[in-house]
């Protein structure tokens, strides 16, 4: 049995929001301790293998491409985006934390990253592009802004952060201790209880033992549980998959390491916390198969600009708002729930070089390491030059399972329907019935498809024109060629619900009550309140949320606890 901590507070999970909870401790003087059930090459959790995307309103980078934002416009994006309908009761902290979060990107948070060195992209992306409705979901203007250095440079700061406190005697990592109990009486945390797991130097998001070598039995007045979501378990997605997504798809692809398993939401909710909104959840639908995985069926999502077509598992070209970056949800509950394809579990992107070259990419620090290595001499030869797509989406169009290359639409075709034989073949003539469609919509600068619409729309934002929307062209144009098709699939990815919590990351009982010393942040806690983003989120909103949860966690704590 392994002797308590020296510890003023002790934090559960070393990833992004557990960091950030540190960083407020140790600046404050106080002694932590952060236990995790991994190896110390997974410090920094999830938020490593990130695009690094985060929400930023009003901008200096916003203001230089001329985009126009407010703190009002984003807040009524996020309202009608969120949708809450259950402010009496599981959303009345979470409505809270957004009002509360919008604020924080429209005011301090770009200053206080930078006091931690994260700088960013000139351009600014327009992720979740919306429903087409003023009153709907989306973001009006791009709030998507990339840190140089990926979610890796993000998570860099805390985590040298994290390493001074160690010298300097303030912080103790515990390592592969796996927190089975947390101990609570009267109404106030007493400690937690776990096992030890066999040492694995398994690298950062492999697969590690879970051979129990030993338990622990700590006594501490101060958790913050900063543990993370559900995304790499996929009995637990579809346990608390909704009704109104359909049913789950048979086969998914996990997005996140397998060591994010959801485990502490039960442990706490057993302990006493209150678990809301676990029916909310985000997976993508632009998962493809990951050529180099590092974990099981490791996929990652194309972040798609607006310009390839997008069909279903019958061919059928999908419908407005139901177009690639538009509306996450949106989409997947079209796919989930129409009857004659709800038992496919794919879709497809037909595209050009011309599109993919611009317009696709790829989540994940890996897969983007230009920007994770902060070259801007690679960045203008990878983005800017030339007809090459990224090396990364290059590899994947060679090297893919997913990816069909071919030089006429019949051959592309015919690639797509070897990759599908669970589904009826797609017929050529009906997918070039309606690519012909849209291609007799490009000789003008207005059209009446909405998707051609939103291409050129996109193209009055400089940022859209110079790095992320192609020029408009015919998709059966041979000098924009080769063509590109793409077998999509669901993505396991975030839970949106969790542990409900008050606005300093409070755990809050079922009477609505704080567990006295105990705090819960990043997506264990739905990234504050149990459900910030309700039922939609509007992209970059993830890191962001575990960092003000977090950091929301350790300056209460600072202020109350030793």
């Amino acid at each position: 049995m392994s002797d308590s901590p020296r510890c003023d507070v002790l934090i559960i999970g070393a990833g992004l929001a557990g960091l950030v909870a540190a960083h407020e401790l140790t600046t404050a003087g106080k002694r932590v301790a952060i236990l995790d059930q991994e190896n110390a090459h997974n410090i920094g959790g999830q938020a490593f293998w990130s695009f690094g995307g985060l929400f930023l309103v009003n901008s200096p980078e916003q203001r230089r491409l001329r985009i126009r934002d407010s703190a009002e416009l984003a807040w009524n994006d996020w309202q009608a985006s969120a949708a809450f309908d259950r402010l009496d009761d599981e959303d009345s902290w979470a409505v809270r934390w957004a009002r509360a979060y919008v604020d924080f990107a429209a005011g301090e948070k770009r200053s206080w990253l930078a006091s931690h060195g994260i700088s960013f992209l000139p351009t600014v992306g327009w992720a979740e592009r919306g429903s087409f409705s003023a009153e709907g979901h989306g973001n009006s203007v791009p709030r998507f802004h990339v840190a140089w250095g990926t979610g890796t440079g993000v998570v860099g700061p805390f985590v040298e952060s994290a390493h001074r406190a160690v010298d300097a005697g303030l912080l103790d990592f515990y390592h592969r201790h796996r927190v089975d109990e947390l101990v609570i009486s009267a109404g106030r945390v007493q400690g937690v209880r776990g096992s030890v797991l066999a040492e694995d130097d398994a690298s950062r998001g492999a697969a590690s033992s879970r051979e129990v070598t030993g338990q622990f039995d700590f006594e501490v007045s101060a958790v913050i549980v900063t543990t993370g979501g559900i995304g790499g378990d996929h009995q637990m997605v579809r346990r608390h998959w909704p009704a109104r997504l359909g049913r789950p798809p048979r086969s998914m692809l996990t997005g996140v390491p397998e060591h994010v398993d959801g485990r502490m939401l039960d442990i706490a909710g057993d302990a006493g916390a209150r678990l809301v909104n676990r029916d909310r959840m985000w997976h993508y639908v632009e998962g493809v198969k990951n050529w180099d995985p590092v974990w099981p069926e490791h996929a990652v999502r194309i972040l798609p600009g607006p310009s390839s077509m997008w069909f279903d598992a019958l061919g059928r070209r999908l419908p407005e708002p139901y177009l690639p970056g538009f509306d996450t949800m949106g989409t997947l509950k079209h796919l989930r729930t129409s009857a004659e394809i709800a038992e496919y579990d794919h879709s497809w992107f037909i595209a050009t070089q011309s599109i993919a070259r611009k317009e696709f990419a790829l989540s994940g620090s890996e897969q983007n390491p230009d920007i994770t290595e902060r070259s801007k001499r690679e960045f203008i030869r990878q983005r800017l030059l030339g007809r090459d797509a990224t090396d990364p989406v290059e590899a994947f169009k060679t090297h893919g399972a997913d990816f069909v290359v071919a030089n006429t639409l019949e051959e592309l075709v015919e690639g797509m329907n070897s990759l599908a034989d669970e589904a009826p073949p797609l017929d050529p003539a009906t997918i070039r019935a309606q690519i012909r469609a849209r291609d007799l919509q490009m000789d003008n600068p207005y059209a009446k498809d909405a998707q051609v619409m939103a291409i050129h729309n996109a193209r009055r934002s400089l940022g859209e024109r110079l790095g992320r929307t192609a020029a408009p062209h015919k998709i059966l144009d041979p000098a924009h060629g080769p063509l590109i098709g793409v077998k999509l699939h669901v993505l396991t990815r975030k839970s949106l619900g969790g542990i409900q919590t008050d606005l300093d990351s409070r755990v809050l009982d079922d009477d609505g009550e704080a567990i006295d010393g105990l705090y819960a942040a990043g997506e264990v806690a739905g990234f504050g309140g149990g459900g910030v983003h309700g039922y939609n989120a509007l992209e970059g909103t993830f890191l962001g949320g575990c960092m003000f949860s977090g950091r929301a966690a350790g300056r209460h704590a600072a202020a109350t606890a030793g």
